[in-house]
């Protein structure tokens, strides 16, 4: 059973849309978290950018260059790669540095930068440092600020870095095809001046990117506007996707860029409230921020958001469009919710055999078909209490007692009498509820 063109152009289903048009069917309280502390006064110089890089980016990897002369030196590869999004599905794509996202660019306010860029794509590129501002020539626009990079040469950018924030990188030569591919990445620039954190801080980078890619085929689709079926965070969708593991009390960063092709994302995290701290724009005034507990992120920006993790638990962060929490959803497979299609199986098996309806009941007898190579289901993975539905752009922040690392500490040990359970027949009847 196939799902997207596949089900929806088959003739069982071309049989099945007729038969039930005719006869007339229709589709029918825990404590408040705290908000982090508003940020301290600036106190002495911070020491020059350290190695291994404080970040974390789950699923990703940091780029901390090398310092030659006065410069820090960095070099990007734009070439054809093949990424995994999840075990099952594999596509041929491309990117920066053998993955998608490219890597994390790491450096501190005020460094002077190198970074070479050599492009081993089939067409022309360029690299446009999205959110930084630097010399016009640098600014990476193909035809405007300067040629295009042809295909196997290297060419060198090199500026100034003026400001501390989170910014990001692509190209800008037909954006089109190879942003929505993947050619994207992310760009921190931390202050020369760090407050002294008041607590242990944990540093995450985040990545949206959203691709259509019909079921079987291994290339995405980079015509595509709307019908976008396999979302990620840093490349992976879950259950591919590794959690956010962090120390009950720790001050958590998540910095979260979007560069995918279209569609922004309403980012939510259960069981804290957070503030928005920064956008590629440059740091909010303590002032102007308010408690949240989801970000709206639009294509083309950065938002970072800040908490204390003061709540144990496994806690999802996921996008709230549900559409964007599914693996290769199907949109074009037919709505048979709510309609009697009583007889129609029988009917259809005389053409196709084995043919069975689907989804009659709700999505989820759909999540676990047979697939064609190189397609995963629309489901996530095994969770503590059985199946978690959500796929795609969904992970978790693990908050755990005394955790130390960004190893997955499992799943959560919850504390007696702290999950929904069936009610009995005595508490119902105690509380005058008609079970």
């Amino acid at each position: 059973m196939r799902r997207r063109d596949l089900l929806s152009t088959s003739l069982a289903a071309g049989v099945a849309t007729a038969i039930a048009r005719r006869a007339g069917a229709q589709p029918a309280p825990a404590a408040p978290p705290s908000l982090p502390p508003a940020p301290v006064a600036p106190p002495s110089a911070a020491p020059p950018l350290a190695a291994p890089s404080a970040l974390i980016v789950p699923d990703g990897r940091v780029l901390t260059g090398r310092k030659v002369g006065g410069a820090r030196v960095f070099h990007l590869i734009a070439e054809p790669i093949r990424h995994e999004i999840a075990p099952g599905l594999v596509i041929d794509t491309w990117g920066y540095n053998g993955g998608t996202p490219g890597p994390v660019i790491e450096a501190t306010e005020g460094e002077r930068v190198r970074i070479y860029v050599t492009n081993k794509l089939p067409e022309p590129t360029t690299v446009h440092w999205h959110g930084v501002v630097v010399p016009n020539g640098m600014d990476g626009v193909a035809g405007l600020t300067q040629p295009s990079i042809p295909p196997g040469a290297t060419w060198r950018y090199e500026f100034t870095l003026p400001h501390a924030g989170t910014f990001m990188y692509h190209p800008h030569v037909d954006e089109m095809t190879q942003i929505a591919l993947g050619m994207v990445g992310m760009i921190v620039v931390h202050p020369k001046r760090r407050p002294p954190a008041a607590r242990p801080v944990r540093d995450f980078v985040l990545m949206a990117h959203e691709w259509k890619i019909v079921p079987g085929a291994r290339r995405p689709d980079p015509l595509a506007m709307s019908d976008f079926n396999q979302l990620a965070w840093n490349g992976k969708a879950y259950p591919a996707t590794s959690p956010l593991a962090v120390a009950t009390g720790d001050l958590v960063r998540i910095r979260i860029g979007n560069l995918g092709p279209m569609d922004g994302h309403p980012i939510h995290l259960h069981g804290h409230r957070f503030a928005v701290v920064e956008t590629d724009g440059g740091p909010v005034p303590p002032s102007a921020r308010w408690p949240e507990t989801t970000v709206w992120v639009p294509v083309g920006a950065v938002r970072v958001i800040e908490f204390v993790a003061d709540q144990p638990g496994d806690w999802p962060l996921h996008c709230h469009m549900t559409h964007h929490v599914m693996n290769q959803m199907g949109h074009d497979v037919p709505n048979w919710i709510g309609a009697d299609v009583g007889g129609v199986d029988a009917r259809i098996r005389k053409l196709a055999p084995g043919y069975m309806t689907m989804g009659t009941t709700g999505m989820a007898d759909m999540m676990q078909m047979d697939l064609p190579d190189n397609a995963i289901s629309m489901r996530g993975g095994k969770g503590p209490f059985g199946a978690i539905d959500m796929g795609g752009m969904f992970t978790m922040v693990k908050v755990r007692d005394g955790h130390t690392g960004a190893a997955d500490p499992g799943w959560y040990a919850h504390p007696e009498g702290t999950v929904p359970r069936a009610a009995s027949a005595a508490e119902l009847a105690g509380d005058g509820i008609d079970g």
